[in-house]
């Protein structure tokens, strides 16, 4: 049974219709995670008073990006209209949609990605890299890694500053944002200026404490993260960096913003993370949001955490590719 304590009035509302709306992923077959995958959230009240608005101010287009293995990775990509485009001193923000590793797609996450280009000022491409079961791990990670390095080398083409460049994401969006800044690193570019975790997971071994302490919260439960594993990384070295980024290189990596959910089972994946890449001497900055489960990023408007969240996210995205 769903443990909804802590939460205010509002988000408990709200998070439990959410939570009745979805089928767990451990009770998934194929079909159903098909059938989720496609989901797509409406764009009109009262749904988006909770998932926040697309801002028509942002035009939306397409692309590619060649994966290692000769796929084609789909970007969607997002460019202010306020921007002209004979601009081409604007940043670049790539982002990676949660869902672990399995569920999830770009179309969902126009409200958030719109907002950043906006308020960012930035073009913004969200990688819809391939998932597990059908691609194990670790070939999302070599999606993001692909895709992030083939925008880094196309100023022309995005018509924009592409050395100035954030990678960020959400839950294991956030892992392979990271994933992406340590591989990145390790090849000795510096292009990325800055990387945006939002209650990342960083630990595939499930050593965090606040998985038994949050082992049934509303949105993620531990049930629900042992069958994410299992159809992502199955028999695989779960201390591998490219699965958990928090037992690879910190060292030299670009600053940070770690956002923490108060109420989540990986909490703590997030705040560890966030300590190792302080004794790493890497800049960070975390703030562990209060009163909110897993995924309050994407239903901003159903608690007080919202607001906050997202104006840290863009304050922290403009001061470090400003």
């Amino acid at each position: 049974m769903r443990n909804y304590r802590g939460m205010a009035p509002v988000t408990t509302a709200a998070v439990a219709v959410i939570d009745r709306m979805r089928q767990p992923v451990e009770t998934m077959d194929d079909a159903d995670r098909q059938k989720a995958r496609a989901e797509v959230y409406p764009r009109v009240p009262p749904w988006s008073w909770v998932t926040g608005k697309v801002d028509r101010g942002v035009g939306i287009t397409f692309g590619t990006a060649p994966a290692r293995d000769g796929y084609e990775i789909p970007l969607r990509i997002y460019r202010p209209r306020s921007i002209r485009d004979s601009q081409t001193d604007v940043p670049v923000i790539v982002y990676f949609h949660g869902g672990g590793w399995v569920l999830g797609n770009v179309v969902n996450y126009d409200p958030l990605c719109t907002h950043l280009a906006a308020r960012v000022g930035a073009v913004v491409v969200s990688v819809d890299y391939r998932m597990g079961p059908e691609h194990a791990a670790p070939v999302a990670a070599h999606d993001a890694v692909d895709a992030t390095t083939w925008v880094a080398a196309q100023s022309d083409v995005l018509r924009a500053d592409a050395h100035r460049l954030a990678v960020a994401g959400d839950s294991a969006g956030g892992n392979l944002a990271t994933v992406v800044a340590q591989v990145v690193g390790a090849s000795g570019a510096d292009w990325i200026r800055h990387q945006a975790l939002i209650y990342p997971a960083t630990d595939m071994t499930f050593g965090s404490p606040s998985i038994e302490e949050h082992a049934d919260a509303p949105i993620l439960t531990k049930a629900s993260m042992v069958a994410f594993r299992e159809l992502y990384a199955a028999g695989q070295d779960w201390r591998d960096p490219l699965l958990s980024p928090l037992f690879g290189v910190l060292e030299g990596l670009p600053p940070a913003l770690v956002q923490t959910a108060d109420l989540d089972p990986i909490r703590d994946d997030g705040v560890r993370y966030a300590d190792a890449l302080r004794i790493a001497g890497v800049s960070v900055r975390h703030t562990n949001y209060l009163r909110v489960p897993h995924g309050f990023a994407s239903f901003p408007g159903a608690c007080a955490a919202g607001e906050q969240h997202r104006w840290e996210l863009v304050s922290e995205l403009r001061r470090h590719l400003g």
